[in-house]
């Protein structure tokens, strides 16, 4: 703990560290997920994650019938269907969907400081 903690620590009330203690806990990776379905955004990383679903299942569909095939042709096909379902799935949740959850984190911080400060400026 920085000094710069310690001193915020003692000059907030007993209210204020519970509330501030409550904050500076991270959630959990599956609660952060379930906090992208929320807002007015919430339906748009609904359907992100339907699609990227979808491609995954197809992707491992696509697999298994490449494993089972016995014709080269046959095998390229799914082969090749495969890779791309499973990589742009990959790439729909990799470009459309951490982002998002690192941008809760740094306004889940940012609010935190912003509580932080306000409470320095109510105090004389």
């Amino acid at each position: 703990m920085s000094e710069l903690d310690r001193m915020i620590e003692t000059a907030l009330n007993e209210e204020d560290r519970a509330f501030l203690a409550r904050l500076e806990r991270e959630p959990g990776y599956l609660r952060q997920v379930g906090g992208l379905l929320s807002g007015p955004l919430g339906w748009v990383n609904l359907l992100l994650m339907i699609v990227q679903a979808v491609m995954f299942f197809a992707g491992a569909w696509c697999a298994w019938e490449f494993f089972q095939a016995t014709d080269t042709i046959m095998a390229l096909r799914w082969g090749l269907s495969s890779a791309t379902l499973l990589i742009v799935g990959a790439l729909l949740k990799i470009a459309t969907l951490w982002p998002s959850l690192q941008a809760n984190r740094v306004l889940r911080e940012i609010k935190r400081l912003e509580l932080q400060l306000a409470q320095k400026v109510d105090r004389p």
